[in-house]
């Protein structure tokens, strides 16, 4: 990964009822009105900067998460929060700084519907 700002992307998914997640592109379409929980854990590896990542909804920063320990191997950012979406709301995870070198094998995104509206 590169410098520049960009999508996080994920190679598996362990739970995808209803399709929801678009493993291609890593970015959740709300199916319906309500309020849903995202959290993620992003690892950085041998890597001696700060890293930021945000969470995206319909392209703006909701929640950020930073790692930027210079005398670890590995460090993790991680955040959580509760999201009132309207149906075809999109959430996605964007690196805004850094560089995970790898990290991405070791980081989570997860989301779910909490409350539909």
């Amino acid at each position: 990964m590169s410098n520049r700002t960009m999508t996080i992307y994920f190679d598996q998914v362990l739970v995808n009822i209803g399709s929801h997640f678009d493993l291609a592109s890593s970015i959740f379409v709300a199916p319906r009105k309500g309020i849903y929980s995202f959290s993620f854990h992003v690892v950085k590896v041998y890597n001696r900067q700060t890293i930021q990542v945000s969470l995206m909804q319909n392209g703006y920063p909701v929640i950020s998460a930073f790692a930027g320990d210079q005398d670890v191997t590995r460090e993790a950012a991680s955040n959580g929060v509760l999201l009132l979406m309207e149906r075809g709301d999109k959430v996605h995870l964007k690196l805004e700084r850094g560089n995970l070198m790898g990290g991405w094998k070791y980081s989570t995104f997860s989301g779910f519907l909490v409350f539909p509206l």
